[in-house]
């Protein structure tokens, strides 16, 4: 069974998501090959708080996406306008990572009004991407193989830990079944497959660099937080969104965290998030 559970239609699509607790609503974003489910460890933190929504983007996790269906990343964050209109979520403490908190940040600057917080971890920023370490995997994309790796994947988990040890700090510690959540949405099917594949072979900064000016006129609260350890996105990009953001608290760098840290240390996200929300 898929973990996001509930479903709601939209121009965009079936769009999958999960929901825990009450209050004010929080909207969480994955990245690239992720879904709702990296969010559980923050989640469960801080639901207290929030009505912690975490949604599935359009070619990952359990959304229904069409084959002709545009996926790039100013659509997607077009996609998370009519969900956020769906379920009726006039403003939402945004957290994103990775390639969801570049689709974020273009959410975030062309509906500045729907946003109560915004919390952007290591991601996709301004010109910064596609990040050179990840063009082999653009490549096999475009070349339209790159179901052939999520099938290694499939088959041996280990094989996947090897691969994600650029992204975990500690692959090991990653479930069996932490990994079907993730490869089995994408690669279980040719359909999904080959939309995963145009996610990824159309990653193009042309969406971010024009956002910029907007960035800069953002209203709303915002904390960065930034592993040290990034092979893709260096601590350098953390300081570019503190200086475009104008009410952006100080950068919280981890130090030796990598990419997906919000799932291996979720402790050290959700303090200063916590705060961030409190202030």
């Amino acid at each position: 069974m898929p973990y996001s559970n509930k479903h709601i239609n939209t121009p965009f699509g079936d769009i999958a998501y999960t929901e825990q607790g009450k209050g004010p609503a929080a909207l969480f974003v994955h990245g690239v090959f992720k879904n709702a489910y990296m969010w559980r460890h923050v989640i469960e933190r801080v639901s207290d708080l929030r009505r912690c929504i975490a949604v599935d983007l359009m070619a990952h996790g359990a959304t229904r996406t069409a084959p002709d269906q545009d996926v790039s990343f100013t659509v997607q964050a077009e996609m998370l306008e009519a969900f956020c209109d769906r379920l009726n979520l006039n403003q939402v403490d945004l957290v994103a990572n990775d390639s969801g908190a570049g689709i974020s940040q273009i959410f975030a600057a062309r509906h500045p009004g729907r946003i109560h917080t915004l919390t952007i971890t290591d991601s996709d920023t301004h010109d910064n991407w596609p990040p050179p370490a990840f063009m082999p995997t653009i490549e096999l994309a475009r070349q339209g193989k790159l179901g052939e790796v999520g099938q290694r994947f499939l088959a041996d988990p280990n094989v996947a830990r090897t691969a994600y040890s650029r992204s975990y700090e500690h692959p090991e510690n990653i479930s069996d079944e932490t990994l079907r959540i993730y490869l089995e949405p994408v690669f279980g099917t040719p359909e999904a497959t080959r939309n995963l594949e145009r996610f990824v072979a159309g990653q193009d900064n042309r969406h971010t660099v024009p956002i910029a000016p907007l960035l800069r006129r953002l209203e709303a609260p915002a904390l960065v937080v930034w592993a040290t350890n990034d092979i893709f996105f260096p601590v350098k990009w953390a300081y570019w969104l503190r200086g475009a953001l104008p009410n952006c608290r100080p950068v919280v760098e981890l130090e030796g965290a990598k990419l997906w840290f919000p799932e291996e240390r979720p402790e050290q996200l959700v303090k200063p998030l916590r705060e961030h929300w409190g202030a």
